[in-house]
């Protein structure tokens, strides 16, 4: 509006045009805004995009978690092996402590600050719902897990086709690991989050992460040798239901060829491994309700 000099007739009120337009471009709507939060979130999940100090801890357990596969397959070339000293599908198994350290450090991150900071709000105020957010938190939680256990299984085939192994047990044994591997990334993945969406403080879903898996994991363990040991081996299979790891190793060990790591490699039989089956798919569509249960409350 123009101003008035004082003692002059009014004069008549003026709209300037100062430049502002409509915004008319392409409206790219909920599946861009939830593939981009997974994409970040998965970037995060490795440091990416982060800090250099966000970045030490996933690639040093990356690191770890290739190490042992890159030493096999110098013994398994140098040596002339005829046949991989680690099968594809204990690796995974075998490194377990690892990963329940990186899902420890990783899955606080991706879901603790936004409900620390009550972020939350803010995705569910654009283009994206609920479910959005849960999808691509979990999708990229597992994914991570993926790539983490994976990438040694690879490491793993190339040097054994390069020792010359027979190709079609290797690639047999990478497919049935292939399978183990994500299935593990899933039940691992939501169990890691729905234990740190239960606190918006990183430190207490860490601590809950670790205990939880390595408590269940060793409990299971100590007392599957005590059955065995008091030749009560019938019961070994049904203790495997109550840790993570254990059950992986059940559904591997009777659906895909793999030999059992529990005491005296006495695993499940048939029957009871449906069971094992079941509990699994079970854990993971628990962890996506409980985790939209939580981002129900959260997004208020």
């Amino acid at each position: 509006m123009s101003a008035q000099t004082p003692g002059a007739a009014p004069e008549t009120t003026r709209i300037h045009n100062i430049g502002y337009r409509n915004y008319d471009g392409a409206r790219l709507g909920r599946a861009y805004a939830r593939r981009s939060l997974f994409v970040q979130s998965l970037r995060g999940a490795y440091g990416l995009g982060r800090s250099a100090k966000s970045k030490i801890m996933p690639m040093i357990l990356l690191a770890v978690m290739c190490l042992p596969a890159l030493i096999i397959v110098a013994v398994a070339v140098t040596t002339k092996l005829k046949q991989l000293p680690l099968d594809y599908t204990e690796y995974a198994i075998f490194l377990q402590p690892v990963i329940s350290l990186y899902l420890a450090s990783q899955a606080p991150q991706s879901v603790s600050r936004d409900l620390r900071f009550k972020t939350v709000p803010l995705y569910f105020s654009r283009p994206i719902e609920r479910v959005d957010y849960v999808l691509a938190k979990y999708g990229a939680m597992a994914s991570a897990l993926f790539i983490l256990t994976v990438l040694p299984l690879v490491i793993l085939y190339v040097g054994a086709l390069l020792a010359e192994l027979d190709f079609a047990d290797q690639t047999a044994g990478f497919g049935q690991a292939l399978v183990s591997v994500i299935l593990l990334s899933l039940l691992f993945g939501g169990i890691g989050l729905v234990l740190a969406a239960l606190t918006p403080r990183r430190g207490f879903g860490v601590a809950a992460i670790i205990g939880t898996l390595t408590i269940t994991s060793v409990a299971v363990t100590v007392i599957q040798e005590i059955a065995r040991e008091s030749d009560s081996t019938g019961v070994i299979q049904w203790f495997g239901l109550f840790s993570p790891s254990s059950l992986i190793d059940g559904v591997q060990s009777t659906f895909l060829g793999a030999d059992s790591g529990f005491p005296g490699q006495i695993g499940p039989d048939t029957g009871v491994g449906v069971i094992y089956l079941l509990v699994v798919a079970a854990l993971i569509a628990g962890s996506y309700a409980v985790l939209m249960r939580r981002y129900g409350k959260a997004g208020l």
